[in-house]
């Protein structure tokens, strides 16, 4: 992506968050020089995964395939002493697709939080993460819902769906109905190691770098 997209794409996020009064921590708000400025918290940050992220899947069509995330609080696993869950922000586009994908340890709630209807499909799979047609029943805030595979569960604001581990899903922001700010909460996140994505998606290119960053990506390593 090039770096003016994603500056774009991340004030749209943080106009999002103004429009329904929602704040972030005091890094959320940093710059790549406030990060050189606090080496000690941008490692901790780093470490722990947290902070801004976009990402267009590599699929170079964000507006139809992507994602902006802010991750506000996060464990890492299998260290003792820290978090076992993880926090979320998501900010999704009408029409805006993310991929198909399932996790192999973590298990999240999806809630929509303000904004548009959110849509999210559902497929389980067998012993060896082949898909099935089989229906599926998730958790519906608390309540059990039976779904087809692939049927459309739509999530108006304030409501919340429990995704199970190894479950495939993907979502987007119903068309006409305008973006949707959306909570993840879950158990820790490892963006790194558990993404599994039912089809291959495109390689993630370097950032083009044809304007300066707003705000830093929490994996872009900056120190």
């Amino acid at each position: 992506m090039q770096r003016s997209a994603i500056n774009a794409a991340l004030l749209q996020a943080t106009e999002t968050l103004e429009r329904w009064h929602w704040s972030l921590p005091a890094w959320g708000y940093w710059t790549a020089a406030d990060f050189a400025a606090h080496p000690e918290a941008s490692s901790y940050l780093r470490a722990h995964q947290l902070g801004w992220d976009v990402t267009d899947f590599g699929s170079n069509r964000f507006a139809e395939c992507g994602l902006v995330l802010f991750c506000l609080r996060n464990g890492i696993v299998d260290v003792e002493g820290e978090r076992t869950y993880a926090e979320k922000l998501l900010f999704v586009g009408e029409g805006q697709v993310t991929p198909t994908h399932r996790h192999a340890a973590k298990m999240e709630d999806i809630i929509n939080r303000a904004g548009g209807d959110l849509i999210i499909e559902f497929a389980a799979t067998d012993a060896d993460g082949n898909v099935l047609k089989d229906d599926v029943t998730v958790p519906v805030d608390g309540l059990p819902r039976r779904l087809a595979a692939w049927e459309p569960l739509v999530l108006q604001p304030g409501q919340s769906v429990t995704i199970r581990t190894g479950l495939y899903h993907r979502f987007y922001g119903r068309k006409g109905g305008g973006p949707v700010l959306v909570g993840e909460v879950s158990q820790v996140n490892d963006d790194n190691n558990d993404n599994f994505f039912l089809e291959p998606i495109g390689r993630f290119a370097a950032i083009e770098e044809d304007e300066p960053p707003q705000r830093p990506l929490w994996n872009e390593g900056v120190s």
